[in-house]
């Protein structure tokens, strides 16, 4: 079966104060993107897609795109302000894209397989990909409505340097996800993992909990309820300029709905990233121990 692997690295990368998505951590001057192209090729994945802004092209090209092509098949879409449906237009003091969900819906028309979706800049772990493209590998050409998370223990996805937003699940006892909650401000604080809300109040998140961290599988059948889903977004969010189309939205729209079910997928891989710019030493030592 071709799989698609779809790449989202259009952030603005304001909390790290740079492109992070081309910063060199690996030992060899490697990206965190190139650890995920190379664990899914090894993982059978078909093609790549990148969503990046136009403002970054000449700099992909140059630094990804080329020493890709090599590989495996390459493309990439834009994901901008003005790429909205009719009749809607960007509001004037937005200054970032419009979120992940919106990010994929960029990429509507260059993909036509099952694709997973992953952040570029966080590593996932070989045994990530191979788990999902084991999924991949299962379905029927009837398993429209399967789709897939990876999913990963909060605590070994905190920032020692300030809070992190996550996808919050709530999973079955067959591992089914059941709902998905975007909490952004998660630390731990004196020994318990909280999350402050936005009335000043914190929810505690016991160890044990299970987050999302952007790596999907999905169908193309995700498409098909995506734009219809960000035309209500912006009917009732546009007027915010700091308002995001997140994943976890369009995901609670299936599940709600019961048009698709979501496996939580375990995977021996661990996750790291780079959130903040003091995150940078600690990814860059765990590099030099990645095979």
């Amino acid at each position: 079966m071709k799989t698609t692997l779809l790449i989202l690295a259009a952030g603005m990368g304001s909390r790290y104060g740079g492109l992070k998505q081309l910063d060199k951590l690996g030992p060899h001057g490697e990206t965190i993107m190139d650890y995920s192209v190379r664990d899914a090729i090894a993982a059978g994945f078909s093609e790549i897609v990148f969503v990046i802004r136009r403002n970054m092209e000449a700099d992909f090209k140059e630094a990804i795109m080329a020493k890709y092509q090599k590989l495996v098949k390459v493309n990439y879409v834009f994901q901008e302000l003005d790429t909205l449906p009719a009749p809607f237009k960007a509001n004037p003091e937005r200054t970032k894209p419009y979120g992940t969900a919106h990010a994929i819906l960029s990429a509507k028309n260059a993909i036509t397989t099952p694709f997973a979706v992953i952040n570029a800049d966080d590593f996932y772990g070989a045994d990530a990909f191979a788990t999902l493209s084991k999924f991949f590998g299962q379905l029927s050409p009837t398993d429209t409505d399967k789709f897939a998370m990876v999913g990963y223990q909060l605590p070994k996805t905190l920032s020692e340097n300030g809070s992190v937003s996550r996808g919050v699940c709530s999973v079955d006892n067959e591992h089914n996800l059941v709902s998905i909650t975007e909490m952004t401000k998660i630390e731990r604080i004196n020994g318990v993992i909280c999350n402050k809300n936005e009335d000043g109040s914190y929810t505690n998140l016991p160890d044990n909990t299970i987050v999302s961290m952007n790596f999907w599988g999905f169908t193309p059948k995700f498409f098909d309820q995506l734009e219809n889903l960000f035309c209500q977004f912006l009917e009732k969010n546009n007027d915010n300029p700091k308002s995001e189309f997140q994943i976890p939205t369009v995901v609670n729209h299936f599940l709600t709905t019961g048009s698709a079910s979501i496996k939580v997928l375990v995977s021996s891989a661990e996750w790291f990233g780079v959130t903040y710019k003091e995150d940078r030493p600690i990814v860059v030592e765990r590099l030099k121990h990645i095979k």
